[in-house]
């Protein structure tokens, strides 16, 4: 962690040497090892650590198991139903996760949640030998309950805790260990079902392997501190309620769309940001490929997500040009980039249909067919492009507030809203079960629709910086409990005065 973005300006200088106003313990002593510094473990860097590997071992490996299409089953009925139930659940959820987050805390948040992923892929190992689909909903349905809690604690985190200036770099970091995860995942398919010429049911000992994953991911979230213990190295805290209570917070969701009517605008980008991957999964690798060709493109898909967000992640804090400049020239890239990859997704669809590759006598695509090379490209481009675009949606969030508490309700309108798109992209593909070829053209359209729809918003409303005073507004702390130390003890706070004021000498 040597290598984090937030280069120390004021903070501890060896493992017992702290400052005077800092507290005292092991949570906010910085260790040395040989010529590498390690943060102190109340750090952003640190907890952005415990949070990226909670992921890593939980969503990771559900992205690993849904990339494969159809759950690792031949038949994806049984998945499509539970990720219907799912998403239908998660997008109520969402809506309120943030406030019962903001109570409960982020480390009971990401643990519940994590055990959620747990149940889901049991489900699915117990599917293989009992085609029991009512587990696999219920399992769905309670992932729904518990991915809510979990997305919402992680948003809130990868979104408050750095400074402005490095907020492009964390989500950037979280998004690449994250789907490190989904390429370790991948990998267990690939290796297991390497020989695997046919379209199969993934084996048991995939299912094993991703369930102990996720069980360690889930425990792993008790490492996390409070949010309140969080300190940076400037010295200043993350902004939230001083003692939160069921009231406080169910009053601040509604405060949200009052103080920021704006967000609105991103909620049509929010909908559209996984409604493509059942089209993805399972209409495009699930629908084309043997099991083993699945397997790798699971992996190049999710390898290629992992360069996706240091690109956009570096791109988005690079200080020669100013924050508003990047908003408006990283939308316009996102735009081009829309048409390019999905204009080349509709090039490739026009050679398949659902019924072609629904026939029993359907000639499945290997790696070893001459005419693989092309999708193979075609699909790494398709996680490159869903990594630049959900890096941006999270740093368009970012740059609106540095308030914890409002970021976290943000956070539960992005995912609540993703999830409702989720749920009806799998009832197209299973209860529907459009034509390939509208499937695609819905996708594109709610892409380049959401990025028109958000421009408002991205040109008006991301600035520079964001007021300390702004922020402190949506919240019961004050300049003493939150800013830089040298800011906290001026007699007085200017309006324009931001936290990053503390940190000019921080090295981009």
């Amino acid at each position: 962690m040597a290598e984090m973005p937030e280069k120390a300006v004021s903070g501890p200088s060896s493992t017992n040497e702290a400052p005077a106003d800092w507290p005292t313990g092991w949570k906010y002593r910085v260790r040395r090892i040989g010529p590498f510094t390690i943060p102190h473990y109340a750090s952003p860097q640190i907890q952005l650590v415990i949070v990226s590997l909670v992921c890593f071992m939980c969503p990771g490996m559900f992205n690993a198991l849904g990339g494969i299409g159809g759950g690792g089953q031949v038949d994806k009925t049984a998945a499509d139903d539970a990720n219907v139930a799912l998403y239908s659940t998660f997008a109520v959820v969402g809506f309120f996760a943030g406030s019962i987050a903001n109570v409960l805390g982020v480390k009971f948040a990401l643990s519940f949640g994590g055990l959620g992923y747990s149940i889901y892929v049991a489900s699915f190992l117990s599917y293989s030998h009992n085609a029991n689909k009512g587990f696999t909903i219920f399992a769905g349905f309670f992932l729904g309950l518990c991915a809510g809690l979990l997305w919402t604690a992680q948003g809130a985190i990868m979104m408050s805790y750095p400074p402005e200036k490095s907020k492009g770099r964390y989500i950037s970091f979280f998004w690449m260990v994250f789907n490190l995860g989904a390429v370790i995942g991948a990998l267990i398919p690939l290796g297991q079902n390497i020989h695997v010429r046919t379209n199969s049911t993934v084996s048991d000992g995939t299912y094993i392997g991703f369930l102990i994953l996720t069980l360690i991911g889930a425990a792993m979230a008790w490492l996390l501190v409070d949010a309140h213990s969080v300190i940076r190295s400037d010295g200043s805290r993350v902004i939230l309620m001083k003692n939160p209570t069921w009231k406080t917070e169910i009053t601040g969701l509604f405060q949200t769309f009052r103080t920021d009517p704006y967000i609105l605008f991103m909620f049509p980008m929010f909908f559209a940001s996984n409604f493509f991957y059942t089209y993805q999964f399972n209409g495009f690798n699930g629908a084309k490929f043997t099991t083993r060709t699945k397997a790798l493109n699971n992996v190049l898909y999710w390898m290629m997500q992992i360069v996706g967000a240091y690109i956009f992640g570096f791109a988005l804090d690079y200080q020669g040009v100013r924050r508003s400049v990047r908003a408006r020239v990283a939308w316009i890239v996102l735009m081009v980039l829309t048409f390019a990859i999905w204009g080349g997704g509709y090039a490739y669809q026009r050679t398949y249909t659902r019924a072609e590759t629904s026939s029993k006598t359907y000639a499945f695509t290997d790696w070893s067919d001459s005419g693989y090379v092309g999708p193979m490209f075609l699909y790494m481009f398709y996680g490159f492009y869903d990594a630049a675009f959900q890096t941006c949606v999270y740093w368009y969030m970012g740059s609106l507030s540095n308030n914890g508490r409002k970021l976290a309700n943000f956070a539960g309108f992005y995912k609540g809203m993703q999830s409702a798109g989720s749920a009806i992209s799998f009832s197209l593909d299973g209860i529907y079960a459009i034509s390939f070829m509208s499937f695609l053209g819905t996708c594109w359209g709610l892409l380049a629709g959401g990025l028109v729809l958000a421009l408002p918003l991205i040109w008006f409303k991301i600035k520079d910086s964001v007021p300390l005073t702004d922020d402190l507004q949506f919240s019961d702390e004050t300049v003493a409990d939150v800013a830089p130390t040298h800011i906290a003890h001026a007699p007085t706070v200017s309006k324009g005065a931001t936290l990053e004021d503390a940190t000019t000498t921080e090295k981009a």
